[in-house]
C-alpha cells in the first residue's frame, strides 16, 4: 500500500485542521502505515448537510492517501442528539431514526471505496449499545467522567440556567464509548469531526487512555461560516441539504454560485479536490477580476458534481442559462425546470380552464406590483413568456405554451417566476 506523505501538509494548507491532540505524533503514525480512522454522523434529520460534507470529503482525502475509514452512523446516539445551545432536542421515534440511518448511509457510501486494501467499513453504534445494561454502562464508562469536567463544557454551561436533561448531558459518554469500542474491535486510532465536537473527541481519547492506557489521536475541522461569522444556509435558518429531494441540484448549484468573493479560496480548498497550484492560480485570477465570478463557477461545478453527478451539474447550468434567456427551455428535464422555478418563486393555476392573462400573471407572481405596472412593463419591452418578448398587453397564454406543465415569466434580465398549471 502506498501512503501519501503529503497528506497532513495538504490538510493544513486546506485549513482542515482547527484542533489536534498531538500533530507531530499523528504525522508519525500516518507515515508508519495505514491508520484506521473514524468519523461519526448522527441521523437527527433525514439528510446530511453542508457541515457533514466537510467530514465526508475529509474522510475521502484520508482514504485516498492510503488510510482506512470507518464511517459511523449513530443509530443509538441519533436517538438522543448532541446537546444544542438553543435548547433541548426533539426526540425522534426509533422507527424514524432507523429510517434516517439508511438514508444517511446511502449519502455517505458513494464517497468512499469499500474495496481494496484500505476498504471502508460502515458501522452503527446501536450494535454495541442495544444490549448494554445501565449498570454496566455506568460502571465501565460513567466512572471515567468527572462531573466537574462535564459541567465545564461550553454547551452544558450555556444550558445550566435554562435546563439540560440528563439524557443530553450524558451524550458525551456515548460518543466516547464509540471510540473505545472501535479501538477495541477494529484498531481505530484516529477520530475526527467538526470543531464544535472537540470536547466529545478529546473525551473519547481520554476514555481510551484511562481504560486501556493507549494513546490515540483526534483532529477537528473548522466550522464553516460566512464572512460575517454566521452559519451557512440555503436561506436564513435553512440547511444546505445533500438530499436532492430536500434541496434540488439546481438550488444546490446556485448556492455555490452565490458564494462571497472573500470566501472563494477557503471554499475551494475545503470542498474541492483541485490541486494546490490550480486553486492558487484560480484565486489570483479571481482576485484580479472578481466580476467574472470564475471562482464561483468553478466551485459550483466541482461541488455539485461531487454530490449530485456531472449530469445534474449540466442540467443546473442549462436551467440557469435558459431561465435568464440564454438557452432553450425545452432542453431541460421537467424535474430540473420545476425545481428551479419553485426555488425562484412560483404560483399554481388550475388546468382545464382559460389561463390568466400575462398582465394578471405578472401581478400574481410578484413580478409587477399592479396591473398598470405590468402593462407598462409589456409596452416597454421588458416582459417575457418562455423567453419570448411579450408585445401585446392583452396577451394570454394557452396550453400550447406550456413547457412540462410550466410557464416561465421574466421581467427584464434577472427577475423571473414560474406558473405551474395543474
Amino acid at each position: 500500500m502506498t501512503l501519501d506523505p503529503t497528506l497532513l501538509d495538504d490538510l493544513e494548507w486546506r485549513g482542515l485542521i482547527a484542533h489536534s491532540t498531538d500533530l507531530d505524533a499523528l504525522r508519525e503514525a500516518l507515515g508508519a502505515g495505514s491508520v484506521r480512522f473514524y468519523v461519526g454522523f448522527d441521523p437527527t434529520a433525514p439528510s446530511l448537510h453542508m457541515g457533514h460534507l466537510v467530514q465526508i470529503l475529509t474522510a475521502k482525502r484520508l482514504q485516498a492517501a492510503g488510510h482506512t475509514p470507518y464511517a459511523l452512523v449513530g443509530g443509538a446516539t441519533g436517538m438522543i442528539g448532541d446537546p444544542k445551545e438553543a435548547g433541548e432536542r426533539v426526540m425522534n421515534t426509533a422507527e424514524t431514526v432507523q429510517d434516517w440511518v439508511g438514508r444517511v448511509r446511502g449519502q455517505i457510501e458513494p464517497f468512499l471505496s469499500f474495496e481494496g486494501e484500505n476498504a471502508a467499513t460502515m458501522v452503527n453504534n446501536l450494535d454495541w449499545t442495544a444490549g448494554l445494561s445501565t449498570i454496566d454502562f455506568l460502571r465501565d464508562v460513567g466512572k471515567h467522567f468527572p462531573v466537574n469536567r462535564m459541567l465545564a463544557r461550553d454547551v452544558v454551561r450555556s444550558r445550566l440556567e435554562t435546563g439540560i436533561s440528563y439524557t443530553e448531558f450524558s451524550y458525551v459518554l456515548l460518543q466516547s464509548m464509540d471510540y473505545l469500542e472501535l479501538h477495541r474491535q477494529h484498531g481505530v486510532t484516529l477520530q475526527f469531526g467538526g470543531s464544535d465536537q472537540w470536547g466529545n473527541l478529546t473525551a473519547g481519547v481520554e476514555l481510551i487512555r484511562r481504560t486501556l492506557g493507549t494513546k490515540v489521536h483526534a483532529i477537528a475541522t473548522p466550522l464553516m461560516t460566512k464572512a460575517d461569522g454566521t452559519k451557512y444556509g440555503k436561506t436564513d435558518g435553512g440547511a444546505l441539504w445533500l438530499d436532492p429531494e430536500m434541496l434540488s441540484p439546481y438550488a444546490f448549484h446556485q448556492f455555490w454560485l452565490n458564494a462571497e468573493d472573500v470566501k472563494i479560496g477557503e471554499l475551494l480548498r475545503v470542498f474541492t479536490f483541485l490541486p494546490r497550484e490550480e486553486i492558487e492560480a484560480l484565486e489570483a485570477r479571481h482576485a484580479e477580476k472578481p466580476f467574472l465570478r470564475e471562482g464561483q463557477r468553478v466551485l459550483a461545478d466541482e461541488v455539485t458534481t461531487l454530490v449530485h453527478g456531472a449530469q445534474e451539474t449540466e442540467q443546473a447550468k442549462a436551467a440557469a442559462a435558459a431561465l435568464f434567456g440564454g438557452g432553450e427551455l425545452t432542453g431541460l428535464s421537467g424535474a430540473t425546470l420545476g425545481a428551479a422555478l419553485r426555488e425562484a418563486g412560483s404560483i399554481e393555476v388550475p388546468a382545464g380552464v382559460e389561463l390568466p392573462s400575462v398582465v394578471d400573471l405578472l401581478v400574481e407572481t410578484g413580478l409587477a406590483k399592479s396591473k398598470g405596472e405590468a402593462r407598462r412593463t409589456i409596452t416597454e419591452g421588458g416582459a417575457y413568456l418562455n423567453n419570448q418578448r411579450v408585445e401585446d398587453p392583452e396577451a394570454r397564454p394557452t396550453t400550447a405554451d406550456l413547457v412540462d406543465g410550466w410557464l416561465v415569466l421574466r421581467r427584464g434580465k434577472k427577475k423571473f417566476a414560474g406558473v405551474e398549471v395543474r
